[in-house]
């Protein structure tokens, strides 16, 4: 295989090229202050590949969240499973959102959240995803919960998903040293009351 050969093999596809460039515009700038134009000269594709593979912006949107959704759900995973105690493993939701910065486009805070601000819209395509991603958390957060306490699991997975926005939020700030680090810590505080609170 010749090095052009093998410069054309690794290079990603044109949808993937879209994707990663409207990844890192959308987290670093907004949707809305970002262009159509702008996400095409960051792939190097033509107007008609995007809309061949995505109809428009809106759907763009909402394929680059989607991909996101499946990343973040699988890193999610993997730190659980990572995970030895079952407080760990409600625990590891902090670790998971590091362990995504380091493999994924950082961004400045939660994706989810900074896109259903700017997209109010009910009807946009990107709700769908918006929906299954506080879907996956709250069910998630309750399975784990469950397993660490049996007095009120439902109320502290509530909790620790309170403190984990709170640290996203602190991301999207950068006026805190460790966001992630201190979210981790508040929330095993409130997982040890929990089981304390039943012996």
């Amino acid at each position: 295989m010749d090095q052009d050969t093998a410069e054309a093999t690794a290079r990603p596809s044109a949808r993937d090229r879209l994707l990663d460039a409207a990844d890192e515009l959308f987290s670093r700038d907004g949707i809305a202050r970002t262009s159509v134009d702008q996400v095409l000269h960051h792939a190097h594709v033509a107007p008609a590949t995007l809309y061949a593979h995505f109809g428009g912006k809106d759907g763009l949107i909402a394929a680059a969240l989607q991909r996101r959704l499946d990343r973040w759900e699988q890193v999610w995973k993997e730190a659980v499973d990572a995970a030895a105690a079952p407080a760990e493993k409600l625990l590891a939701l902090f670790d998971a959102v590091s362990a995504y910065r380091d493999r994924y486009t950082p961004g400045r805070g939660c994706a989810f959240l900074a896109t259903s601000t700017e997209l109010p819209d009910l009807d946009h395509p990107a709700r769908a995803v918006i929906e299954a991603e506080s879907t996956l958390l709250l069910t998630r957060l309750n399975q784990l919960a469950e397993t660490v306490t049996t007095e009120d699991p439902a109320a502290l997975a509530g909790n620790v998903l309170l403190v984990y926005d709170g640290a996203m939020a602190n991301l999207q700030r950068g006026r805190t040293p460790d966001p992630l680090g201190h979210g981790k810590a508040l929330a095993r505080c409130l997982i040890q009351n929990a089981i304390e609170t039943e012996q």
